[in-house]
């Protein structure tokens, strides 16, 4: 074959193989009509053709990192990359940060970015959802292979209590209480907030997507990026100075865990509600959340406590954010 045919011909098979999903509709069908191209042309003609296939299949089948979606733990993150003001691999991106603030307050602040929304996970303790189960953030937070950890909602299955409480894509409980707040984090890993539960019991037949993790606590702080009045009569000493702990998602799985401290950790010095959904909404937060607080406001980074605080409290469960790349890809 003259060499200007076979440019043309190699040049046509390929546009044919970009144009093929669309109008090919099953993978098989697909796969063999990319290789029927190819041995239409002699073998010694096709090199580059193949290669180019070869390069688009191997893309293809080429999947991002992702953890299964269940209670198991993340992959155990690379200790060399660690340092004072975070952590990075190929799959997480993790910023820490502290912040002086008025009337003595320290913000702890976890900037993070991940590959898949699996990777944001959530577990309890010790083995079993009970109330009257509670463990430490550091112990579950080091179980779980943790990268950054963040006190949960202190969840309760008691029967006498009304909560909503999904856990890795299983639900627990969805009982709604018409006074709480609460926060879904979706199968994308996107965030929705519901004042006083309003639609929450509805939101996959809704959506049309799955719920992977449900918190009963609040209140909604920032809701489509604006920051809400906070109301007063809400739980949880909404006036009252004390440290906070808060989840935001900021982007597409772009996340921020917030604490309010204070320099010597007690619980005499903190913020408002209102405090801390104004800082919630000055981090660029689209949708925040308040977690329970007081002496259970803990973050842990790299298994120790980030924040103040050096006595922990037990408490029912953590939220986390865990390293997809296995370990075996940078242990020697």
């Amino acid at each position: 074959m003259k060499l200007p045919v076979k440019i043309i011909l190699s040049l046509l098979c390929a546009a044919m193989v970009l144009a093929a999903p669309f109008v090919v509709s099953s993978p098989t069908m697909l796969e063999d009509a990319q290789w029927e191209m190819i041995d239409q042309l002699d073998a010694e003609d096709s090199g580059l053709l193949r290669l180019f296939l070869s390069a688009a299949s191997a893309e293809e089948e080429a999947a991002p990192y992702s953890l299964p979606v269940d209670r198991s733990a993340g992959m155990k993150p690379n200790p060399a990359l660690f340092t004072d003001a975070g952590y990075e691999d190929a799959s997480i991106r993790v910023q820490m940060e502290s912040r002086e603030g008025e009337k003595g307050v320290i913000w702890r602040i976890a900037w993070i970015e991940i590959a898949s929304p699996t990777q944001l996970r959530t577990d309890y303790a010790p083995a079993t959802i009970k109330k009257d189960k509670t463990g430490f953030v550091t112990t579950m937070a080091k179980n779980d292979n943790a990268v950054v950890a963040l006190n949960g909602d202190n969840f309760s299955v008691d029967k006498a209590k009304h909560s909503f409480i999904y856990r890795n894509g299983e639900m627990r409980q969805t009982k709604l209480n018409k006074i709480k707040d609460i926060l879904i984090v979706d199968e994308n890993g996107d965030f929705h907030t519901f004042v006083k539960s309003a639609g929450a019991d509805t939101f996959e037949q809704d959506t049309g997507l799955k719920i992977m993790h449900a918190f009963m606590f609040g209140p909604v702080l920032v809701q489509g990026g604006q920051e809400l009045k906070m109301d007063l009569q809400y739980g949880y000493n909404p006036e009252g100075r004390q440290p906070r702990s808060a989840i935001g998602q900021l982007d597409t799985l772009s996340y921020v865990l917030v604490i309010a401290d204070n320099e010597k950790g007690s619980d005499s010095v903190g913020v408002t509600h209102q405090e801390l959904a104004a800082f919630m909404a000055e981090l660029g937060c689209k949708e925040a959340y308040n977690l329970d607080g007081g002496n259970s406001a803990i973050m842990v980074f790299n298994n120790s406590i980030y924040n103040v605080k050096k006595q922990e409290r037990d408490i029912t469960d953590i939220i986390y954010f865990a390293s997809a790349v296995p370990a075996e890809e940078w242990e020697q």
